[in-house]
């Protein structure tokens, strides 16, 4: 894929399309299919465009980004273990749990599972506490 930057050479409109190839833009061109959507005009050309280039600022940025988004992750895993180890797995049946063991006062607290958004908003107006915990499915965690 390739993506140019063309210009209506009738209304002066730039935008950008994307083409399997640069000999399918020369195809397109040739046949007139490439048309305006502004003006619906045929008279559609490829503009200057600069290449991007990547230095090595942006290089050690994306690494840094890169091990920020490494080490949150891990982070997840160690919260999922800690649950795992710790709550009972309820499974769907998360918000039926939940209210079962704040109505009829149960010692047992520790539990997780899914629920709806709109589960999980039922669950707090009738004053039963629980927390979204983001959930990465891993074959080693």
């Amino acid at each position: 894929m390739i993506k140019y930057n063309l210009v209506c050479k009738k209304c002066d409109l730039t935008f950008d399309s994307w083409f399997s190839s640069s000999n399918e833009y020369e195809k397109l061109k040739k046949k007139n299919l490439l048309n305006c959507h502004n003006c619906n005009s045929t008279h559609v050309q490829k503009n200057l465009m600069a290449p991007k280039l990547i230095n090595n600022n942006q290089k050690i940025r994306h690494g840094q980004k890169l091990k920020k988004l490494q080490k949150i992750k891990e982070t997840i895993k160690d919260y999922q273990k800690f649950i795992k180890k710790n709550f009972r797995y309820v499974g769907d049946d998360f918000a039926y749990e939940a209210r079962s063991i704040h109505y009829n006062n149960k010692k047992e607290k520790n539990i997780y599972g899914q629920a709806s958004k709109e589960d999980l908003k039922e669950l707090n107006a009738e004053g039963i506490e629980t927390q979204i915990i983001p959930w990465i499915e891993d074959k080693n965690n």
